[in-house]
């Protein structure tokens, strides 16, 4: 799983394994370290969730999709979700969960198990 954060936007991609697992178990999490901590970034499927929300909880940012949304979305077309979250600043907040494509152009990292880019051909 990949994120992009960039002003009051979070952006995470995942692989087709990632999806599965999610799919299956409702959760996917990656993590990065730090000499000092551990940065986490999880999806979580949650009932009673009818839209993307997201908390920064210690050091994890944690997404959360609705569990109906979430069951067959590695057997569908859905590319992703996403949404805009009022803080209560009145700040927006924009958040997208979507399928980590093959790129286009040249890149070194490993994408045997992203999804085919419906561009290519």
């Amino acid at each position: 799983m990949k994120i992009r954060i960039r002003g009051n936007s979070v952006r995470y991609r995942l692989t087709k394994t990632e999806v599965e697992t999610f799919c299956k178990t409702g959760h996917v999490m990656e993590n990065t370290h730090f000499p000092n901590s551990t940065f986490m970034y999880a999806l979580q499927a949650r009932e009673g969730t009818e839209k993307l929300r997201a908390t920064f909880l210690g050091d994890t940012i944690t997404l959360y999709l609705s569990k109906s949304l979430s069951t067959d979305w590695a057997d569908n077309d859905t590319v992703g979700f996403s949404d805009t979250v009022t803080l209560e600043s009145g700040e927006k907040l924009f958040l997208l969960v979507e399928k980590d494509f093959v790129c286009l152009d040249a890149t070194i990292e490993d994408q045997a198990d992203n999804y085919p880019n419906p561009l290519a051909d």
